[in-house]
């Protein structure tokens, strides 16, 4: 009985033996397998990360962009708000002026009193102004230009005067009429050379006189603007400029 018994567990021990390697291998390709499904996972998880960090980039670029045009009309809003309350304090102005005037018109006046030309009405003045101010806000840049030459000559000595003449010009820009708009620039930074929107207006200038081939008037103004008004960012601009030529 022993001798049958031992032959039976050496040949399933040799089987045993010999079952072993192709159960490693089988083992190993397993392993294999998952280690290459497991690459394909992270793989795609990574191509995943790179299309949401796209897709970050593109809506951060496109936001961006956004607010460059929200930072641009809110300017334009600022200015807008900034001249609207200009205008309520002239207004303000003009009501104590004509109240003042209307009193004074009460007072007997002396006999040697001469006879001063009569005034322009305030209130006639401020509506002209902001009507021609109401076609620059609507973009009816010729309809205002117009009304801007008319006011000033209208109104030559008004306190208004300054503005007329600077909307005026950038209102005549606009319509390509760039000899009107130079002629209106010159004029404004002559008149109130300490208004701060000065070099704006002698930048502009240039602008135009460039369009119309003067060149040298635009350089004579390219000179005045980096002279006068070094320090403000227009008159270093020109500043390179001159550099350049």
């Amino acid at each position: 009985m022993r001798g049958p018994l031992v032959s039976l567990l050496s040949a399933l021990l040799l089987a045993a033996a010999l079952s072993m390697p192709a159960r490693a291998g089988l083992f190993d390709d397993e392993e294999a397998r998952q280690r290459i499904e497991q690459l394909r996972t992270e793989m795609t998880d990574l191509g995943k990360r790179v299309d949401t960090v796209s897709r970050n980039q593109m809506d951060f670029a496109n936001q961006v962009e956004a607010i460059k045009v929200d930072i641009a009309k809110l300017r334009g809003q600022i200015e807008v708000l900034t001249h609207d309350l200009e205008a309520a304090q002239k207004r303000q102005k003009d009501f104590y002026v004509d109240l003042d005037s209307r009193l004074r018109k009460l007072e007997p006046a002396p006999a040697d009193a001469k006879t001063e030309p009569p005034k322009a009405d305030p209130a006639l003045e401020t509506r002209d102004y902001e009507a021609a101010l109401a076609g620059l806000k609507a973009a009816k840049f010729k309809e205002a230009a117009a009304s801007f030459v008319a006011f000033i000559k209208t109104y030559p000595n008004s306190s208004l005067a300054a503005s007329a003449h600077y909307w005026g010009a950038y209102a005549s820009a606009q319509t390509k009429d760039h000899a009107g708009a130079a002629e209106l620039f010159g004029k404004f930074a002559a008149g109130w050379p300490k208004d701060e929107r000065v070099p704006t207006a002698l930048e502009s200038r240039v602008a135009s006189l460039e369009a119309i081939k003067d060149v040298k008037g635009a350089r004579v103004t390219l000179d005045l603007l980096a002279e006068n008004y070094p320090n403000s960012e227009a008159g270093k601009k020109a500043k390179l400029r001159l550099k350049k030529k």
